[in-house]
């Protein structure tokens, strides 16, 4: 660790910035700890806003990165409700919304992203995103006055946020712009078994191209592109996120596949400024490829490793991705990322919500899920890490110990 490193400033409020400022003090760093959070509120995690949050089954409370008390007892600084506006390198000082300036040695990026909006219609009242806590709230708010409401996006955020306000008693469609909810990360046959899901639990699903929102005083449909009007009180959009990377751009940081382009340590192209979770498009040592992440564990494992490198240790961070989701009483896993056209191998039956899947290409495994299946999450990672080559009748065979699934 650098003796001359005596300030650090966390900009993000978010799981990867919380995890960040305590995890320099985890290190052992002793010197001055900035966290600047645009919210109001303290940093938190965002799975369960579109889960047990939104359902009104937990409360922010439960999810907190650290509760207050932690920061003073870390001696971590805690900024709230402020924006973070520009970044003097040569001064390596940070600019807040108001004029302060934070003085830094090294600076971690996090400022996380935001949600994409439709092109038409999207500032109509009863039009919702979901990123906050304060977003949660006012869809949970409005969902007593909803008699119809419209989900648009198939994603990880559409899913789940159209499962939990289905388990609400609400009247749910969910737009999807491929045949079946997260055919785009996970492919048809995985897919299929969500839309079988989501149709069980009386949502209905339509295959479409949303032109946009229309109303006269609040939405009142959603406009598909090939003339179909879905009426709606309620329209809820997750169509994606954009990474929040203005602030690096105005610093005239490199970027690359649309974040702030960092190497295996997350040091940005200026060597005093690391960045973590979704800007973050880091170079992955094993993989060899450069990966930008939007999800919880990224976010959580980069934030920490984002804060040892920058006060001295030398930490590549090679994890293998990994994502969750849990919709209606199906919970699964994802190791790896799902290649594109690469064959698919189910090991148990779909139907039966208890299965494991494998994404072979060139005859090794590229990505794995487990679904309501939780005692083999060790073996699918080692797995996947490995690129195992492996025996596709092995590994469909239950009965076949996934030690002994190897080509």
């Amino acid at each position: 660790m650098s003796a001359a490193i005596d300030r650090v400033v966390v900009v993000g409020g978010g799981l990867a910035g919380g995890t960040a400022a305590f995890a320099l003090r985890e290190a052992g760093f002793e010197g001055a700890v900035t966290l600047v959070a645009e919210e109001p509120h303290l940093p938190y995690e965002r799975p369960p806003l579109s889960k047990a949050y939104l359902r009104g089954e937990e409360n922010a409370e439960a999810f907190v990165v650290r509760p207050e008390a932690a920061y003073d007892d870390e001696g971590v600084t805690l900024i709230l409700g402020r924006r973070a506006m520009t970044i003097d390198r040569t001064e390596r000082t940070v600019e807040l919304d108001g004029g302060e300036r934070l003085a830094y040695d090294r600076l971690i990026l996090a400022t996380g992203a935001a949600p994409r909006a439709l092109a038409g219609g999207a500032h109509l009242p009863g039009v919702h995103v979901l990123r906050t806590l304060d977003d949660a709230e006012a869809i949970r708010s409005a969902l007593g006055a909803a008699d119809r409401v419209v989900v648009v996006g198939g994603g990880w955020i559409g899913a789940e946020v159209a499962a939990s306000l289905r388990q609400l008693g609400a009247t749910v469609t969910l737009v999807t712009n491929l045949p079946r909810p997260l055919e785009r990360v996970l492919g048809s046959e995985i897919g299929e078994v969500y839309a079988g899901l989501h149709r069980e639990h009386g949502v209905e699903l339509v295959a479409g191209h949303v032109a946009g929102i229309v109303g006269e005083e609040r939405a009142s449909a959603v406009q598909l592109s090939d003339g179909r009007r879905l009426p709606a009180d309620l329209v809820v959009v997750g169509v994606g996120v954009t990474p929040r990377i203005e602030l690096a751009r105005r610093a005239d940081l490199a970027i690359a596949e649309g974040g702030v382009a960092v190497d295996a340590r997350l040091q940005s192209s200026d060597p005093a400024i690391y960045a973590a979770g979704d800007i973050a498009a880091a170079d992955h040592p094993r993989l060899g490829r450069r990966l930008r992440i939007e999800h919880w564990d990224n976010a959580k494992r980069q934030g920490r490793a984002a804060a040892r490198n920058a006060i001295g240790f030398d930490e590549p961070y090679d994890r293998t991705p990994y994502f969750f989701s849990d919709q209606y009483d199906l919970g699964i896993e994802v190791r790896g990322l799902p290649p594109p056209g690469a064959d698919v191998v189910i090991r148990g039956d779909p139907a039966s919500r208890s299965f494991v899947a494998f994404w072979v290409q060139d005859g090794r495994v590229a990505a794995a899920l487990n679904a309501n299946v939780w005692d083999a999450g060790k073996e699918l990672a080692a797995l996947v890490k490995d690129a195992a080559e492996v025996d596709p009748k092995r590994l469909a065979d239950p009965g076949m110990p996934m030690s002994a699934v190897a080509a």
